[in-house]
């Protein structure tokens, strides 16, 4: 099956429509700023269910009022459950000029005040809201249930212990911040794992010649 995929971007934040012509899921949900486009964009379809690539702020922030608007649940994965609770249960790390940049730009959303070389370290106490209807996915699970039995879930840990994104059939994978497009598409410049990121980008390679769909930048054709 052909799918269609609308990619929403408000700010720095991506997060992506998969329909197959009327029913859709959608794949991350923004910082709570862009609510209002992604709400208006998601009632253009039959919305069945949200997939989260992580819990972080600006991929999880509207899960739970998107949840509620359209009355659909969330599936993410157990090892980032923590993350709603305390958002220093998993800290983060950046590598290059790049990725320190951009831990230092999310920052200024969060609460912290300081960052200081070489550790980089995002200590936060935002919290996202864990979303009321909500359930667990893992690697190899489809969404037939949602309609959608050719799209499944692959384990992409290291930006996240339980990091995960979508194959859409033989078309696409949605990778949330595994990888990231800022200036070139390669490995996602912010980690709570270096080895496991690391791991994790031959991971997708290893998917073959798809279309990449990233958390932050532009949709390429490789990486």
């Amino acid at each position: 099956m052909k799918y269609s995929i609308t990619h929403i971007k408000g700010g720095t934040d991506n997060c992506y429509i998969v329909s197959n012509g009327k029913e859709a899921i959608l794949f991350d949900t923004a910082s709570a700023a862009n609510l209002p486009q992604v709400s208006d964009e998601c009632s253009k379809y039959d919305l069945k269910l949200i997939v989260l690539s992580h819990p972080h702020f600006d991929h999880a922030e509207n899960a739970d009022v998107l949840s509620k608007k359209f009355n659909i649940p969330v599936a993410y994965n157990e090892a980032d459950d923590g993350i709603f609770d305390d958002y220093n249960s998993q800290p983060l790390y950046s590598y290059g000029l790049v990725g320190f940049v951009v831990l230092k730009a999310s920052l200024k959303v969060l609460s912290q005040t300081k960052v200081t070389r070489p550790e980089n370290k995002v200590l936060s106490q935002t919290k996202v809201t864990r979303p009321e209807n909500r359930f667990f996915v893992k690697e190899g699970d489809t969404l037939a249930e949602y309609g959608f039995p050719d799209i499944k879930v692959v384990e992409l840990p290291g930006h996240s212990k339980g990091s995960i994104g979508l194959l859409v059939a033989d078309e696409a994978v949605l990778v949330g911040d595994a990888l990231d497009n800022w200036i070139k598409p390669g490995m996602g410049h912010l980690y709570t794992d270096l080895e496991a990121e690391k791991k994790t980008v031959e991971k997708i390679r290893s998917f073959g010649k798809r279309t990449y769909y990233y958390g932050h930048g532009k949709p390429t054709e490789k990486f």
